[in-house]
């Protein structure tokens, strides 16, 4: 390879994909190649595709569009899960030059030549039977830390299980050694990260026999010297059992802060989408987190335009999420994704009011988010502070995900600080005001 060419590397969705990325981009320095921004002239630029919603696939032409004006003889590479589920649709895409599916490895770039058609190279997903062990390191804050990786769930309006397989889980010594290299390089908090991290204990090469349990993973990690805190991206309420919570409820290092997928509060919905749980459950696991863990940050995914999702359902899901002392929403409109079971349901529901519903969650999550802030006002909490200068502020997150900022202190960047909550901003940070008074930890 020539070690003089600069590969431009970006990401497109979820942690799991920047996880993957960092460690392709830690493959190419290892071979000499030069990193640089995405937004900046490189010969090769290598674009980690998500296929969970349409926005994500336009963003991707997007992409394509922005770094053919950097370079227009730039090599153009798609990877990651619009790549495996529909290379061809990314292979006709003006400018692109190679599509690798999920078993597919760099090792094809042998030929930087651009050509008319893109050169395509992607395996039937049921030959994905393999794990790649990864990780983030040195671009954010956070480290996200892969543990898991595919998902043998069936929820009807779900493309992953078809780009990114059956569930599969690293080995627990190969997590534990790759945590004690993000904590030897100064990292402070690690992110677990996966498709389904709550099915963790699924052998390397899809065994279904559970070798190890996801608290045992956590348990061990526990143990990792250095790190000053873990953070779980997200897990399935099924999945989250009494045991997990209370283990987090008196860890030192693993942060009361859940974030559990919801979809919908209409247990008529649930079953149609096949989730393995009802909102009773969702329920008991929210209170249960609570009565443990008062000040946890709690978040939730919700799905909003499904198939058969009447108004009164949707007010269904709205007055239950209302009930329920969560912190925030992730909210989604339902897109029609190709091969999934729901792309076939009647009862569609129009554009717009899929828009609107949206719109109306967004807003209570927004109150939601405020109140939650409010609650902790007054309390002592550890800031762990990023990086950026963002408009003469540095922002921050509390161990339970609070956000804050305070006027820019380079002495502050990386580092965690305790701090009282006292004030909210208009745009819904917590405002620390008096940062020369910070005491590091």
């Amino acid at each position: 390879m020539n070690e003089s060419l600069k590969v431009a590397l970006t990401t497109l969705g979820c942690k799991l994909n920047f996880s993957e990325t960092s460690t392709i981009s830690r493959q190419f320095l290892d071979q000499g190649y030069d990193i640089v921004k995405f937004d900046q002239i490189s010969d090769i630029y290598i674009i980690n595709t998500c296929s969970v919603t349409e926005n994500a696939d336009k963003k991707f032409k997007g992409l394509v569009s922005n770094v053919l004006k950097l370079n227009s003889e730039a090599f153009i590479i798609a990877i990651g899960c619009y790549a495996q589920l529909k290379p061809e649709e990314l292979a006709v895409v003006s400018g692109v030059d190679l599509v690798l599916g999920s078993k597919e490895k760099l090792d094809y770039l042998n030929d930087l030549n651009k050509n008319n058609l893109a050169e395509v190279y992607s395996c039937e997903i049921s030959e994905t039977d393999f794990y790649k062990s990864s990780y983030s390191i040195g671009e954010r804050t956070r480290s996200f830390l892969k543990v898991q990786d595919g998902c043998d769930y069936k929820c009807t309006y779900c493309t992953i299980p078809l780009a990114r397989g059956i569930s599969r889980s690293d080995k627990l010594s190969n997590i534990i050694s790759s945590a004690q290299t993000i904590s030897r390089s100064g990292v402070k908090e690690i992110v677990l990260t996966g498709v389904n991290i709550g099915d963790y204990g699924k052998g390397e090469f899809g065994d279904k026999k559970h070798k190890n349990t996801f608290l045992e993973l956590i348990s061990e990690l526990d143990k990792v010297k250095g790190l000053a805190r873990i953070r779980i991206s997200s897990i399935e309420p099924n999945l989250l059992s009494n045991d997990i919570i209370n283990f987090v409820a008196n860890s030192n290092k693993f942060v009361p802060h859940f974030h559990i997928p919801l979809q919908s509060g209409s247990n008529n919905i649930l079953r149609s989408m096949r989730r393995r749980y009802k909102r009773e459950l969702y329920e008991e696991r929210i209170n249960y987190i609570k009565t443990l863990i008062p000040n946890a940050c709690i978040g939730a995914d919700v799905i909003v335009g499904f198939p058969g999702e009447t108004d009164e359902l949707f007010l269904e899901t709205y007055k239950f999420i209302q009930s329920l002392n969560i912190s925030y929403l992730h909210v989604f409109t339902y897109s029609e994704r190709d091969n999934t079971k729901a792309i076939h349901f009647s009862n569609i529901i129009s554009k717009q009011i899929r828009s609107k519903r949206s719109k109306m969650l967004r807003s209570l999550s927004v109150k939601m988010r405020r109140n939650f802030y409010l609650k902790q006002l007054g309390t002592k909490k550890s800031i762990l502070f990023e990086s950026e200068n963002k408009k003469g502020f540095i922002h921050g997150f509390s161990e339970n995900y609070v956000r804050v900022k305070t006027p820019w202190r380079k002495s502050l960047v990386d580092k965690i600080v305790n701090y009282d909550l006292k004030k909210i901003s208009d745009d819904g940070f917590v405002i620390l005001e008096d940062s020369k008074n910070l005491v590091k930890v």
